[in-house]
């Protein structure tokens, strides 16, 4: 695992694009800052750029440094939460202008996930996360159902858990409001 963080780190801070194992399903990863490798993604996965991606963070700490307001019943749900959940924020920040939904919103996750929690760390600021598929194609539920197409066009693949084959799941998605108001997206 310490070599497969080091090679991404690399191609993350040069601006390029992995696919690497999450809390959930395998996902096509890059600076969560940089809009060029944004945009490769969005071309990775031949997907609109109006639908938004997410972006894994390893600290709720950090929050603040891309969401301009974190509501209290956020927190609240990240500490009880026994699975992934994302939580779409209003007003998103210094993160990639082609990340943030047209209405201001971004959705993050907190990784519980050894691989994604240290590479993180050591990168220093989040990272794209999204489906390791072609947009309109079934998530793979594990490394080997990955699209061969994803896997030549990514800068690096990560070699951890590529012969796990447990089923994995997408996880839940919770909308947080200017009102607080929460809104359940997915189960």
């Amino acid at each position: 695992m310490h070599n497969d963080i080091k090679k991404a780190l690399e191609v993350l801070k040069n601006g390029g694009i992995i696919l690497y194992p999450t809390d959930t399903i395998w996902g096509i990863g890059c600076d969560a800052t940089n809009e060029e490798a944004v945009k490769r993604v969005y071309e990775i996965k031949k997907r609109e750029d109006s639908k938004s991606m997410l972006v894994l963070m390893e600290n709720p700490n950090r929050l603040n440094s891309y969401v301009d307001e974190v509501p209290e019943i956020a927190l609240d749900l990240i500490d009880v939460t026994d699975k992934p959940m994302t939580i779409i924020y209003s007003n998103a920040k210094n993160l990639a202008k082609n990340l943030i939904n047209s209405d201001g919103s971004i959705g993050i996750r907190i990784t519980e996930e050894a691989f994604t929690q240290q590479l993180i760390q050591r990168f220093r600021k989040p990272i794209v996360s999204t489906s390791a598929n072609i947009s309109g194609d079934a998530p793979a539920q594990n490394f080997s159902e990955i699209n061969q197409a994803i896997i030549d066009a990514v800068d690096y693949v990560v070699e951890y858990r590529q012969d796990d084959m447990t089923k994995a799941q997408a996880s839940s998605i919770i909308k947080i409001g200017a009102d607080w108001g929460v809104q359940v997206i997915r189960e």
